[in-house]
């Protein structure tokens, strides 16, 4: 089988190759194929330039497509919070004491943006904290979030 690719594999299979998985990122909408496919159609302009061989093609086509996908990451990725679903929460988030919340004990707190769907949640505390005071998450347990209060300075 290797003997047949070595004899057989021509650069514009690479260049087809390449079209195909830009093609089909079309359809999957990631932007992840996209570098595979930019990775083999490169791999297929160096063979038709410098003749390599199969196994220069494939590490070639292997170093561009890890290259891809670290930039892929690294800058292109959209690294917003979600806002659906169950992940829309992040520490630190703020809001306001509506039921005053004793060291230990529960209260309530309602949140200027939803977290994990909802702006009013049972939290607990460290410290008395009274109503109408800013706090701010500091870990989420299970059904129950733990605040802190805002320092104003």
């Amino acid at each position: 089988m290797l003997e047949f690719l070595t004899n057989n594999l021509l650069w514009w299979h690479w260049i087809i190759f390449g079209i195909f998985l830009i093609t089909f990122e079309m359809f999957i909408g990631t932007f992840f194929m996209l570098g595979l496919g930019l990775a083999a159609m490169i791999v297929g302009v160096i063979d038709k330039l410098f003749g390599i061989s199969l196994e220069m093609e494939l590490s070639l086509w292997m170093l561009f497509s890890l290259v891809s996908i670290f930039l892929w990451f690294k800058y292109l990725k959209d690294s917003t919070v979600e806002t659906s679903g169950q992940s829309n929460y992040a520490l630190e988030m703020q809001g306001v004491v509506q039921e005053a919340i004793l060291a230990n004990g529960r209260g309530s707190v309602k949140f200027d943006t939803p977290v994990l769907g909802n702006t009013l949640w049972h939290a607990t505390s460290k410290h008395d904290i009274p109503v109408s005071s800013r706090v701010k998450i500091v870990a989420i347990k299970g059904q129950l979030i733990e605040v802190e209060k805002l320092d104003r300075k």
